[in-house]
């Protein structure tokens, strides 16, 4: 995780098909993220976007990928969370 001038990076990790979409927390060093979308055409990125967006009170156009975008390992760039601590928001 980095905080950036107008954001902030997250590593996170992606477990598609899951049964019940949920931010799980932290393992490694990444936010572990489990989606009930399956990783095709883009379903699972986009469940992740706004299950995120929800728990960060973002819009989901304030999200994007940054790398990763067909791997279960992303990085996220968060615009408007400069600053604050993840674990206060998604606790």
């Amino acid at each position: 995780m980095k905080y950036k001038e107008k954001g902030i990076e997250i590593l996170i990790k992606v477990v598609p098909k899951s049964s019940k979409s949920t931010i799980v927390g932290w393992e490694a060093g990444r936010l572990k993220v489990k989606v009930q979308a399956p990783p095709d055409k883009g379903k699972a990125n986009s469940e992740v976007i706004k299950l995120l967006a929800k728990a960060l009170k973002v819009p989901q156009r304030d999200i994007s990928i940054l790398r990763g975008l067909h791997s279960r390992l992303k990085t996220l760039w968060v615009i408007g969370l400069e600053g604050e601590s993840l674990d206060n928001i998604l606790a």
